[in-house]
């Protein structure tokens, strides 16, 4: 019996010899001293030491610094009560290698008796790998957070199982109208109108996406103050990773101005019937109408001849110029215009390629690089009179929706069009109709593409093409120009057209952040870096990442941070505040300035390698009063953009009017004039736009007036100025600064010193 047990020992002894010696995980027996007694192959491993080295050692020599004055008296207080625990459970425990480098751990404590002797067994775990996949999942979670939060335009929350709101957006805020604080908790139903909360709505659509996993939808929704606004509704099912439901993710964008637009436009073709105008005004009326409720690239109006039994078509724009200016005559059979007159059914087509048609009557398609078309009946009176399609260079670009948005205005359209005498008219003037077509197609900047960026001078058109070539590559740009020429705009438009449109376009105005938060914005700060950073934050250019960063007022950077930009961009890497590992970042940088930056350089105010670096491709936007030409076009793009969103009817402004404001110098540029063009839509009342010109004539006068006694402020600012930077002993920033005792910014005062001529001598 004696051998048996003796047996089972000694394989019992070489199994736990075996488990030590191969164990994943560092372990060592340390006495009641902290003396290690034993370390297996892995503890060498781990912390660099060889097996004779780590014998006798103290246990505290393979603890960080930091920890070791508290550590003999956690050890005392595990002795006088041992049992196997994690130690430091919650802690963040650190372990010290032989070549000073650290590493985190997990410790599990074991007490072990053997021989009369009580040790101590310590598995120490090395979770370094555990820790970057904890940094990691933090990062992407912060950066998610600065997207949905960043998203004004979509109004992004989440539901309970419920339909009580959860989270709550900035979007949502400035959508909805409701702070978070007063929003959280409530039910989503309160968005909705008394007639589709009569009829079920809210529940009906949560009820839809617990069975189909998503739900698309648009109509009109409720804002905190009663007003209600069109929403194009996206409700998501939440699922955890079990696949149990467990709520809803909504997101939402406010199209109330896409509908007030294809209102407007219904009743501009039912007016353009009944005031029978002429075939011009129809067309353009029609390609206005068709672009604005459909994107597309392709549109063609076919008409049906009954003298030849085929269908008239006239394309209102392609790509392939030469298919504007030609007719072409398609059979009924075997087409997709024959095939929709003849079954008066709308027909979609997601990839023309393999459409069962005849190749040579979708030629003109194929030429204008269309993938995707869609065409629909022109009914009037009862009866088809032809085709209306309309094409895009991406396959299945068009959904039923934009059918049914297309089908509201077809029937105005074939009223207008069954008119005999607009038929014949369209014949005899056919060179008009192309003239008037191609002043319609530069107004609306279908060259370009530029979404805002209105007006045809020179001057504009040239920024644009700089624009075109600059785009497609990586090099920095800097814009510059006055404040109020539209300058975010050329860098939106470089971003849309440009590989990296997919990506994120980040902004910060560098004037706009305190001079204490911009390194942080810019680089991001760890947790712990400073006063106040209770955790990790992502910098802007962290957030730009494989995107566009535009830097505006880049003038008002402070020269500390000027080095550190610079190296982001040359080495295309970054270090968060507090931080010490490098982050790769891939930004295109857009820098804008009103400033003259070369005469900053000269005064020390900005460095000449930072500005030759942003300065690799230049764009100066013209000032409004270098392109007067382009300012009738603006007046009409803002009355019509006003008077749709006030909802008022107003389609005219005098010659007068646009004289006047085209003579005037506009000195805030196209802000200023877009801000006297809103106040005038608010004044009027009428059809017509009623402008306050006295307000321009009134501070013609203001300026004249204070021309005259521009010298003796100038004189008396400039010695004010003096007194106060020798009362600072010269000191501009800081407490005791001359900005701080003037109540100015110290960029503010670096201009006005520039603006007066003070030099450094005039006042040290």
């Amino acid at each position: 019996m004696s051998r048996q047990i003796a047996g089972e020992y000694n394989s019992a002894q070489a199994l736990f010899e075996k488990l030590f010696d191969f164990s994943p995980d560092a372990i060592l027996v340390t006495d009641s001293s902290g003396h290690i007694r034993e370390a297996n192959p892995k503890a060498e491993i781990l912390f660099g030491y060889s097996r004779e080295e780590l014998l006798d050692r103290g246990v505290e020599s393979l603890i960080p610094e930091r920890f070791r004055q508290i550590h003999p008296h956690h050890r005392s207080t595990y002795h006088a009560d041992p049992h196997t625990r994690p130690m430091g459970a919650g802690l963040n425990l650190y372990g010290l290698r032989k070549d000073g480098s650290e590493f985190p751990v997990d410790i599990m404590l074991s007490p072990v008796q053997t021989d009369g002797e009580s040790v101590v067994l310590v598995v120490v775990r090395d979770i370094t790998q555990k820790k970057e996949f904890e940094d990691a999942l933090r990062q992407s979670e912060e950066r998610f957070r600065l997207l949905v939060e960043g998203a004004q335009d979509y109004a992004i929350f989440m539901l309970d199982l419920e339909g009580r709101i959860a989270t709550w957006n900035s979007g949502a805020e400035r959508i909805k109208g409701y702070h978070s604080e007063e929003i959280l908790g409530q039910h989503f139903s309160r968005f909705y109108t008394k007639e589709d909360i009569g009829r079920g709505k809210p529940e009906f659509e949560l009820n839809v996406v617990k069975a189909e996993g998503r739900y698309e939808d648009e109509g009109w929704r409720v804002r905190k103050d009663g007003s209600l606004f069109w929403a194009d509704v996206i409700i998501t099912a939440l699922h955890d990773k079990h696949g149990k439901l467990i709520g809803f993710s909504k997101v939402i964008r406010d199209f109330t101005d896409r509908k007030r637009a294809e209102e407007s436009l219904l009743v501009e073709l039912s007016g353009a019937v009944l005031s029978r105008l002429d075939i011009q005004q129809m067309f353009s009326a029609i390609a206005t109408s068709i672009q604005h409720l459909v994107p597309h690239d392709y549109a063609a109006i076919s008409l049906y001849k009954n003298d030849t039994n085929q269908l008239h078509q006239r394309v209102l724009y392609s790509p392939d110029k030469e298919a504007t200016v030609q007719d072409i005559m398609l059979p009924v059979e075997s087409t997709p215009d024959g095939q929709v007159f003849t079954a008066q059914q709308p027909l979609i087509v997601s990839e023309i390629k393999q459409a069962f048609f005849n190749p040579k009557w979708l030629n003109p398609l194929s030429k204008a690089g269309v993938k995707s078309a869609c065409w629909l009946p022109l009914k009037s009176q009862g009866k088809v009179i032809g085709t209306l399609s309309i094409g895009s260079r991406y396959e299945a670009a068009f959904k039923p929706r934009d059918t049914e948005m297309l089908l509201q205005i077809a029937n105005p359209i074939a009223a207008a069009l069954d008119n005999t005498y607009a038929l014949r008219h369209l014949v005899e003037h056919s060179d008009r109709l192309k003239e008037e077509k191609r002043y319609l197609e530069e107004e609306l900047r279908t060259e370009y593409s530029f979404e805002e960026i209105v007006g045809t001078s020179n001057g504009l058109r040239r920024v644009l093409k700089q624009v075109e070539i600059v785009s497609p590559t990586n090099a920095t740009v800097l814009i510059m120009g006055e404040t109020g020429t539209g300058k975010e705009l050329i860098a939106r438009a470089i971003h849309n057209l440009s590989p990296r449109r997919e990506r994120t376009f980040v902004r910060l105005n560098c004037s706009a952040i305190p001079l204490g938060l911009l390194e942080s914005e810019l680089f991001g700060h760890e947790k712990g870096a400073f006063t106040g950073a209770i955790t990790q934050r992502i910098g802007r250019l962290e957030l730009a990442h494989q995107g566009t960063l535009f830097l505006d007022e880049i003038g008002d950077l402070p020269l500390e941070l000027q080095p550190k930009l610079l190296r982001a961009l040359q080495e295309k890497e970054i270090e968060r505040l507090g931080g010490k590992k490098a982050i790769s970042v891939d930004v295109r940088l857009i820098a804008a300035t009103n400033r003259d930056l070369p005469g900053m350089i000269k005064e020390g105010l900005f460095r000449s390698d930072l500005y030759y670096r942003l300065r690799v491709f230049p764009v100066t936007v013209p000032s409004l009063r270098q392109r007067r030409e382009d300012i009738p076009l603006l007046v009409n793009y803002f009355v019509t953009k006003h008077a749709r969103r006030m909802n008022k009817p107003i389609d005219t402004v005098s010659g007068e009017v646009l004289t006047v404001l085209s003579n005037w110098h506009w000195p805030g540029n196209i802000r200023e004039l877009e801000n006297f063009i809103e106040r005038a839509v608010i004044l009027t009342s009428g059809h017509t736009l009623r402008a306050p010109l006295a307000e321009l004539e009134l501070a013609e006068d203001l300026e004249d007036s204070t021309s005259s006694n521009s010298s003796d402020l100038r004189t008396a600012e400039r010695d004010h100025i003096l007194r106060v930077l020798r009362e600072a002993k010269g000191m501009i920033g800081g407490a005791g600064g001359a900005a701080a005792k003037l109540g100015l910014k110290r960029t503010t005062l670096n201009s006005k010193l520039k603006k007066l001529d003070i030099k450094k001598e005039d006042y040290t």
